[in-house]
């Protein structure tokens, strides 16, 4: 099927089963446990990140529904011997549940930067239907934009049929193809590594970049808590660019090569192992996963409260005014008067603390 040497292919069949195996086993019980823990967590009190968690989970457990079909073409030599309408439909669910994960971690990425770079701004349009208006977007993009792997084995199956005998499938699922099909196939493959790799990375570094850069200059964020977010974020990172980028890459290869390169199966691999990472990543960095319920009361920091009865005029005075340098130690003096004690101003470092609670307490 392959054109590597004998040696290379049964070392190559017996790494993508062994992968298969060992992603399968360990995702599905940690995201049943993720996602049972964030539907909880989502019912009783929802928030951004939780919504997209949630989807990221939902996404990686279709994504190892489907991951038994390929163990059995590992385990047939990457030949398809199941019934071929499996063949599309696998292919695109495997792609599409891949590429929807790197929308999703790029979101979350986005969440937490705004959280801690604009907490007073961003507590404003801080919704949980945002993230679901986000998520659901995210699903039609890469819906639409992997449409093509589930035309293209269609397209195999049908070629040279005469209309009137029919053409018996072919023996292997989305491998194989002619150069008519790679002049159609290479240039969408390029588009997916610019449109659903490369930005959403770009903008997760972004993020994340800043995200540290904020907190190495908090003063009022204690030392460990700052490094344990700083790592959280830079193996959020890490995990991102190892897990998606060598597929991607051959994407690229690919392209400048005119051929679909045969070292494609095992970069994915790496795409396939991410599906077990992410309950990891949610169990560091996600205080509903490590502790639901504990964050109920968490409005209060060091004793500050922000009154739920203010009216709509004093809330909105809590932001900042332009132009207004408020001292680093000035919270509120006693012998200020009701009104200016009304009109709280609350430290901007604090607010960056209360929403770091929600990812690294």
């Amino acid at each position: 099927i392959l054109k590597c040497a004998p040696f290379w292919l049964a070392a190559m069949l017996h790494l993508l089963l062994s992968v298969y195996i060992l992603t399968f086993l360990m995702g599905v019980p940690t995201n049943i446990l993720a996602f049972c823990t964030f539907c909880r967590k989502v019912r009783r009190k929802a928030t951004p990140i939780d919504v997209l968690l949630l989807n990221l989970t939902i996404s990686d457990l279709i994504f190892l529904a489907f991951l038994p079909f390929k163990m059995k073409e590992a385990s047939d030599n990457l030949a398809w011997m199941l019934h071929y309408e499996l063949c599309p439909f696998t292919g695109y669910v495997f792609y599409v549940t891949i590429y929807n994960s790197t929308l999703l971690l790029t979101a979350v990425s986005v969440e937490r930067y705004l959280g801690v770079a604009y907490p007073l701004r961003y507590s404003v349009w801080r919704r949980p239907r945002y993230a679901v208006v986000a998520s659901m977007m995210f699903w039609v993009v890469t819906c639409l934009n992997l449409s093509i792997v589930y035309i293209m084995p269609y397209s195999q199956w049908r070629t040279g049929s005469n209309g009137s005998t029919p053409v018996p499938p072919p023996t292997t699922c989305y491998l194989n193809f002619t150069e008519d099909e790679l002049d159609i196939l290479l240039p969408f493959r390029l588009e997916l590594f610019l449109v659903l790799f490369c930005i959403p990375f770009f903008i997760s570094c972004f993020c994340y970049v800043n995200f540290i850069l904020i907190l190495s200059r908090l003063p009022n964020i204690g030392r460990r808590r700052r490094l344990r977010c700083i790592g959280l974020a830079l193996s959020t990172l890490i995990v991102f660019a190892v897990c998606f980028g060598p597929y991607n890459a051959s994407h690229v290869v690919g392209f400048v090569r005119k051929e679909s390169q045969e070292w494609r199966n095992v970069a994915l691999l790496f795409s396939t192992f991410n599906a077990c990472l992410d309950p990891f990543i949610f169990y560091f960095s996600s205080a509903a996963v490590r502790k639901p319920g504990v964050h109920r009361g968490l409005d209060v920091h060091r004793g500050l409260d922000v009154h739920r009865g203010l009216d709509a005029g004093v809330h909105r005075g809590l932001y900042i005014h332009r132009g207004l340098d408020v001292h680093r130690g000035l919270d509120v003096h006693r012998g200020l008067d009701a009104g200016v004690h009304r009109g709280l101003y609350i430290h901007r470092g604090l607010d960056v603390h209360r929403s770091l609670r929600c990812w690294c307490s």
